[in-house]
């Protein structure tokens, strides 16, 4: 359960801590950094099919932060605010890189 919040400009993060932590243990990535990928005008969003549930889409973006990284999220809404809860965050894979890369590269 996210026990966590906090906003950068008009985005508003929400986390559980413990699993903020294990993922910075794991991959080196706070949720705090890993935030400023929705900052990315050109990071790319699917829908993650595998793990969404009737009750809550998930989503993966790569984006840009320094790296490029992956960040999987929700989006939720409380007491009448958006927010975006962060599930995990790591370096992109090869393969996730090349995508963000060829689809820059390739827009107009």
């Amino acid at each position: 359960m996210p026990d966590r919040k906090f906003t950068i400009g008009d985005h508003c993060f929400v986390y559980d801590s413990e699993k903020g932590l294990i993922n910075k243990q794991k991959h080196g990535i706070s949720f705090e950094t890993a935030a400023y990928v929705f900052f990315d005008n050109l990071r790319l969003d699917f829908e993650d099919d595998l793990h969404s549930t009737i009750d809550e889409t998930r989503w993966i973006t790569i984006g840009l932060v320094k790296d490029v990284l992956t960040v999987v999220y929700c989006e939720r809404s409380e007491d009448g605010k958006d927010y975006y809860r962060l599930i995990s965050a790591r370096q992109a894979t090869p393969a996730e890189r090349r995508l963000y890369n060829d689809t820059i590269f390739g827009r107009n």
